[in-house]
């Protein structure tokens, strides 16, 4: 179903221009520009991180998966994947890999989906949907809930079984796996570091990851 293309990042950490860690549960909205390098660092291993993204001189056209399925004939994303928009146009293409298994069929954590996945009272538990909406709240642009479209999960295992439904399973990432990214176009990222207690995608144990950007 995928071929893994291992590939390491020639780029130094110290020569980056932006370097943080965010924290578990917590979202994160920013800009990368054409030509810049972004990279998510999974710090602990097994760490699902949720990320959309929206071409910046055209907020809606959003990164769409269906358009980056159907182009690269595979439903997992490893080096070579080009990150396309609904519209068709590449967002970004992955250079650098070091998992291998990157889905981008589960979708985002919900209330709704925890209800109906787990229990009621899961309901009020926090969730990659509510992240989303807090940091479009908070960031001042005109995109809006409307605009939430299918994510990529970054170092998510999401088996697809032989009937064709989908298993949420371990993660295949290590505490310093990592993915990098090139930006073809400027592009708005917005991420959710999934705070899901209630499968293993997370290793039932949410973490920080560290996020990079290079000129």
């Amino acid at each position: 179903m995928y071929g893994f293309i291992e590939k390491e990042s020639s780029l130094k950490e110290a020569d980056a221009v932006y370097n943080e860690v965010l924290e578990a549960g917590l979202g994160w909205l920013h800009k990368v520009k054409a030509g810049q390098t972004f990279r998510i660092v999974d710090l602990e291993g097994n760490q699902a991180v949720d990320t959309t993204f929206y071409d910046a001189e055209d907020l809606s056209d959003h990164y769409g998966a269906i358009a980056t399925i159907v182009a690269q004939k595979n439903i997992y994303l490893t080096t070579g994947s080009v990150l396309r928009a609904e519209s068709g146009r590449p967002l970004l293409e992955i250079t650098a890999d070091k998992t291998g298994r990157h889905d981008t069929l589960g979708g985002a954590c919900s209330s709704q989906s925890n209800t109906v996945r787990y229990a009621r009272e899961k309901r009020y538990m926090h969730n990659c949907r509510d992240s989303f909406m807090l940091q479009l709240a908070d960031g001042g642009m005109d995109i809006r809930k409307r605009d939430l479209a299918p994510n990529i999960n970054f170092f998510m295992n999401v088996p697809v079984t032989p009937e064709g439904g989908l298993k949420f399973d371990d993660g295949v990432s290590a505490p310093g796996k990592y993915v990098e990214m090139k930006a073809l176009r400027d592009v708005m990222v917005l991420i959710s570091n999934c705070p899901q207690l209630n499968n293993p995608c997370n290793a039932y144990n949410p973490t920080p990851i560290r996020l990079l950007i290079w000129d």
